[in-house]
Order: structure tokens, then sequence, then C-alpha cells
């Protein structure tokens, strides 16, 4: 798929939904710092809200398994548009609404510290009915803090 003005409007919905229309994503504060027909990077700055760990001032784990579903499912919503035939706005829109994650692992490798986190995903496998795919979570350093896979139902 080519960047045209359409795959643009279509972009557009996805960074509305995610960023917006979810109140969870809202709250958390996630941002897409990338969103093309190839790539998706969502970031997410530390605030107290997110702490998970008082003592030691580190990202909730719920918080992290959320950015990195949230990533999981934007990734998977690109690829699907790959795959579908030209539609209206609107009917897109009920195609996404009928997304949904079916199995989330999330393998914790270290303390969410940091100031800014960036999750990205790609892929692994996108059928007709259902997309796998996999994701990581760094913070500003680099540092890989998570990694996960999933699947979520294509609606």
């Amino acid at each position: 798929m080519n960047e045209t003005q359409d795959d643009n409007e279509v972009l557009n919905l996805l960074r509305e939904l995610y960023e917006t229309t979810i109140p969870f994503n809202r709250f958390v504060g996630m941002r897409f710092e990338e969103l093309t027909t190839e790539r998706c990077v969502m970031g997410v700055d530390m605030r107290t809200e997110l702490v998970g760990n008082p003592m030691k001032g580190i990202l909730h784990g719920g918080v992290i398994a959320t950015v990195l579903d949230a990533v999981g499912g934007a990734v998977a919503s690109v690829g699907l548009l790959k795959q579908l035939p030209p539609m209206s706005m609107s009917d897109l829109s009920q195609r996404f609404a009928r997304m949904g994650t079916i199995d989330l692992r999330v393998d914790f490798l270290r303390p969410g510290k940091g100031a800014h986190f960036i999750a990205s995903g790609d892929v692994l496998r996108l059928g007709k009915s259902i997309a796998v795919t996999k994701m990581e979570l760094h913070n500003e350093q680099g540092t890989l803090i998570a990694h996960a896979t999933a699947a979520y139902m294509l609606g």
C-alpha cells in the first residue's frame, strides 16, 4: 500500500482511535511517535500516576502491558488495512471497532525506569481473522524494559 491521501486519512482515523477515543489510552498519555503503513511506534512519558512501585518510582506493569497491547493492536490494524478492499471511512471504523485482543503475553525484563518509554511492534503473521504480533518497550536510553507477543481478532 502506498501512502496516498486516503492512506493518510485512514492513519489519522487510527491515531484518533488509539490516542483519543480509548479513555484508558488517553489517561496513560500514549501518543504515536510514528504511524505509517509500514511502522507503528508509540510513546508515553513517565508521570506520578503511572508509578507501580512508589519506593522505586518505576512504571507500573499494567501500564507496560497496556502500551505494548496498544502498539500491537495498531500494528495489526495497519496490517489489516493492507488486505482490505477499498471501503468507506464509516465501514472501516466499524471494522476496527470489531477488533480485539485474544491473547497477550508480556515478559518483564527490567524495571520500568526512565522518563520516556517507546513501544514498537511488528506483525508476525496476518491471517484472514487473526493477526499475531511482537512488541518491545524501551526507555529513552534504549534499554529494553519488556517484550510481548499477542494475537488479535481482526473482526
